[in-house]
């Protein structure tokens, strides 16, 4: 066995830090795809370059798995066999006509619309940090509440009800942190959850994305109910929690640097680019991307076999020297910036375009309301959250 067939340790961010790991860069340069071993003890392949993860996003022969289905050979879970696959999960033709669907719902003139009632649940959040007066906290006056709100307003959730639905989007995207049947249960539990709620919505679809698509279902150009669960119970768990963790740990890495902020009030004309370069930089997802092989192929020189997962790390493509120069450096006016936060290929993230507009307007809010927002403690002496894959400051104190 050479050295490079030996499986590592998957690499952990330093403590305190959203990542991605520094490990990766090593690996790009040396092992730019590596044998690891995952939390859970299994064997996987490990892809850090941007131009391997791009394709392996793209490659029909890698598809996601049911997470009730890997990894393979362990004892049957409690809840396996889910009828409902997630958005990420559905492949071939189905998946194909979803997209077609819901695809519109999100593009860059439909989700504009959205901009003067995401303006407006940003300054009424931002109000209420001002009447707290300083000290405040960032994350529970802004970065938390913020992007459950649009959820609810655009999509359709109840927010009164977000007591029942959160927890269990916690624990699924805590998937490698707890045993696999709570995890299942978890999954089961926010189906249910989301299936009570379409069937509620039917007498009363609401001005919603949930509504227009529920007044589709059974059509010939519709979505089946089945499939509005599943983009439902995919939105919760890929729009609210990694946004809390991206738009926390923006704001950190924008006030680190003082002259970060004063340059954007002084060219408000960059701030699209310094969206685009925060998407890059810092971690949408630290969540690992899992893949599986469907059958024998050859990724970067490496024979990999049918039923092998492999792993595409978007945050180190993210840092890739060889497409972005000074990776690792913040520089708001990067361009091109052909980053991968949002995927690539079939699984593009569909909400990305409403990812952004939520991150420019949540930035353009604070730095007009606040010309003299800053750390009230250093960045060093910040608590984190460790334990979840989705890695962010607990508390974000500021002072203007």
């Amino acid at each position: 066995m050479t050295p490079q067939d030996t499986a590592i340790e998957l690499p952990a961010p330093a403590p305190g830090t959203p990542g991605p790991p520094c490990a990766y860069a090593a690996l790009r340069a040396d092992q730019p795809i590596a044998r690891v071993r995952t939390p859970r003890g299994d064997s996987a392949w490990l892809v850090t370059r941007h131009e391997d993860v791009r394709a392996v996003l793209a490659d029909p022969r890698l598809v996601r798995p049911l997470m009730s289905e890997w990894p393979p050979g362990r004892p049957a879970a409690e809840h396996a066999g889910l009828g409902v696959r997630t958005l990420l999960e559905m492949t071939g033709d189905q998946h194909a006509r979803v997209r077609r669907i819901i695809a519109p719902l999100f593009s860059p003139r439909r989700v504009a619309r959205y901009a003067p009632r995401v303006r407006a649940l940003a300054e009424r959040l931002a109000g209420g940090v001002e009447a707290a007066g300083p000290p405040a906290d960032l994350v529970a006056g802004f970065t938390e509440p913020l992007p459950l709100m649009v959820l609810c307003d655009v999509v359709g959730f109840p927010y009164e009800e977000r007591d029942r639905y959160l927890p269990l989007t916690d624990a699924v995207l805590r998937a490698t942190a707890l045993p696999l049947d709570e995890v299942l249960a978890a999954l089961a539990a926010l189906q249910e959850y989301v299936t009570e709620l379409i069937e509620r919505r039917r007498t009363d679809p609401g001005d919603d994305l949930l509504g227009e698509l529920l007044a589709g279902v059974g059509t010939q150009t519709g979505l089946t109910r089945e499939e509005l669960v599943s983009f439902a119970a995919s939105v919760l768990m890929a729009g609210y929690k990694t946004n809390v963790q991206h738009l926390g740990n923006a704001l950190l890495t924008l006030l680190a640097d003082p002259g970060r902020p004063r340059r954007l009030r002084e060219a408000p004309e960059l701030l699209p680019s310094a969206v685009e370069e925060l998407l890059r930089h810092v971690p949408l997802m630290n969540a690992i991307v899992v893949t599986v092989a469907t059958e024998d192929l050859t990724l970067c020189g490496r024979r990999i076999r049918a039923g092998e997962a492999v792993l595409p790390v978007i945050a180190s493509a993210n840092r890739d020297g060889a497409v972005f120069p000074d990776a690792d450096r913040v520089d708001l006016e990067r361009t091109p910036n052909p980053h991968l936060a949002f995927g690539h290929g079939p699984h593009y993230c569909p909400g990305g375009h409403l990812t952004r507009l939520q991150l420019r307007v949540a930035l353009a809010t604070l730095l007009h309301r606040f010309p003299g927002l800053e750390l009230a403690v250093p960045a060093d002496r910040l608590d984190w959250d460790e334990e979840n894959p989705l890695r962010a400051p607990l508390a974000l104190p500021v002072r203007w």
